[in-house]
């Protein structure tokens, strides 16, 4: 009689445990924290793009304030965008551009900010415009005439200007 008891327990827990294993391998819950780690990072850099986008042609004004979403200037954009996912930025792409760690342009990810020499007081070595990297080779930003945009990183002004990127997710 203890034989079968002890028999039917061994099953009872094997298949337990059997179970228990299954289910967190398949819910990816045993895999390396780091994979774990930009799994989320991405997906928060893509929830900031679509929070981004949903302001597409908002007035571009310079020096925005940070409490309005009526306009926006470059910095206090990202600052706004990316606020909403927990990542408190400093005020000017100057100081935004040197949070964070340096990631090269080959190796740029959703929600990456990347920053530009463009405009009137730009000297080709000063941080004067901040952007999103999209994806794609699309970035996300706002600047004169079209307010926020979605612009190419590869071509024209945003490719003879581009300077550096950081990663801040």
């Amino acid at each position: 009689m203890k034989k079968q008891q002890w028999f039917k327990q061994a099953i009872v827990i094997g298949m337990c445990t059997t179970i228990g294993f299954s289910t967190l391998i398949a819910s990816g819950a045993g895999t390396a924290p780091v994979a774990a780690a930009s799994v989320s990072s991405s997906s928060t850099g893509q929830k900031i793009i679509n929070l981004g986008k949903k302001y597409m042609g908002t007035r571009y004004v310079f020096g925005a304030s940070t409490s309005t979403t009526r306009y926006f200037d470059c910095s206090s954009f990202t600052k706004y965008i990316f606020s909403k996912y927990g990542v408190n930025l400093p005020r000017t792409s100057a100081a935004q551009s040197k949070v964070g760690k340096a990631v090269s342009k080959s190796n740029l990810r959703v929600g990456d900010l990347v920053f530009f020499s463009s405009g009137s007081r730009a000297n080709g070595k000063n941080v004067t415009h901040v952007a999103v990297y999209a994806g794609n080779g699309k970035i996300l930003h706002t600047y004169g005439k079209p307010g926020v945009t979605v612009s190419n990183l590869n071509s024209g002004t945003w490719k003879k200007t581009y300077l550096k990127a950081r990663r801040v997710l």
